[in-house]
């Protein structure tokens, strides 16, 4: 068992392949095309380094980490990273992780730090210990909470039935004045689809209450390649041809992710983003028959009213304990530096 240190995915091994499609049942935030467009987005000044244990060229852990110029770590993500975590295969994994945290110890790093990991990551919480064995004092704080549903094989009726009064009285209201006052449609863009279809996400986005789209480039890269594997959803609320709500979801090993959504102000008064995000869930329920609904970060109230469990994700912040041996044999070098140059 080894541990190496790759600078570029084509120089994973081909085992690689097999992990990912582990990690990939968890998350889709965890699968290699998430992490390959993180990756094409790293800045100039800081470079990717993909910690990796090895056995007999089977890969058995991949840590996706990026270093900065100060020389310490952090995990590759992005500001619309909702979940980060280690790949972890199911063999060995208390050697495996014995071997990953003595490599990482053996790097120049003196401060890692991985976020957002998930309270309860069984693979990230047997890291930590690993980690605290090889000399890194760890810690955690809090990043955001997260809302989901376990459909546990309903259908969209019977999860529709169990929402508030108070929303499912609005979205009947409101659809109704919307429809009689000036006509609605909504639309579903899948897939390869989903690319061309962006302007009309991107137009109720600039109308919306956020600020004009930060990370665009970003943003329709991941598209991109998330459509190409068939995960991208959009769904677009339009009047008279106009898009006045949209939401960017992506769906993958039974798992809906509510990634972007945005409306047009002007339209607040009919709630467009109740009734695009009722329209968006029958649609997963029902014909992409999902498992589960995540509406990713965020604790706000009316995440309330479709989810139902609240999840709680930290920040995994290792510093390296420097040994006083270490430290007596700096001072008493800087000593030597400092006489033999006097001299």
């Amino acid at each position: 068992m080894e541990f190496h240190c790759y600078y570029d995915w084509k120089q994973l091994p081909q085992s690689a392949t097999a992990i990912f499609a582990q990690a990939e049942k968890n998350s889709i935030f965890l699968s290699r095309p998430w992490f390959e467009t993180l990756a094409a987005s790293i800045p100039s000044d800081q470079t990717l380094l993909l910690a990796c244990v090895e056995e007999n060229e089977n890969l058995l852990a991949l840590l996706p980490l990026v270093k900065n110029k100060a020389g310490n770590y952090h995990a590759l993500k992005h500001r619309y990273t909702p979940r980060f975590s280690l790949l972890l295969s199911d063999e060995k994994q208390e050697q495996v992780l014995s071997c990953l945290a003595r490599g990482l110890a053996g790097l120049p790093v003196s401060i890692m730090q991985l976020e957002p990991v998930l309270e309860g990551d069984n693979g990230v919480d047997a890291f930590q210990q690993a980690l605290q064995q090889e000399n890194f004092y760890c810690g955690r704080s809090f990043r955001h909470f997260n809302w989901i549903y376990r459909l546990q094989g309903k259908r969209y009726a019977e999860y529709i039935a169990e929402r508030p009064a108070r929303l499912k009285n609005t979205i009947v209201r409101k659809q109704r004045k919307l429809q009689r006052e000036h006509g609605c449609e909504f639309r579903m863009y899948i897939g390869n689809d989903v690319p061309a279809a962006m302007p009309d996400y991107y137009a109720p986005y600039t109308a919306s209450w956020k600020a004009n789209e930060q990370y665009m480039e970003f943003l329709d890269n991941m598209v991109e390649v998330f459509s190409r594997q068939g995960w991208s959803r959009l769904g677009v609320l339009y009047v008279k041809k106009q898009p006045i709500a949209a939401q960017l979801w992506f769906v993958h090993e039974g798992k809906a992710s509510i990634f972007r959504l945005a409306y047009d102000e002007a339209w607040k008064k009919y709630s467009p983003g109740s009734l695009l995000t009722r329209y968006m869930m029958e649609y997963v329920i029902d014909i992409d028959r999902v498992d589960e609904i995540d509406f990713l970060t965020g604790n706000d109230a009316y995440k309330q009213d479709w989810m139902t469990e609240r999840r709680e994700y930290q920040a995994l912040i290792c510093e390296k304990r420097i040994k006083p041996v270490s430290v007596y044999k700096r001072v008493i070098s800087r000593i030597k530096s400092i006489f033999n140059h006097r001299i």
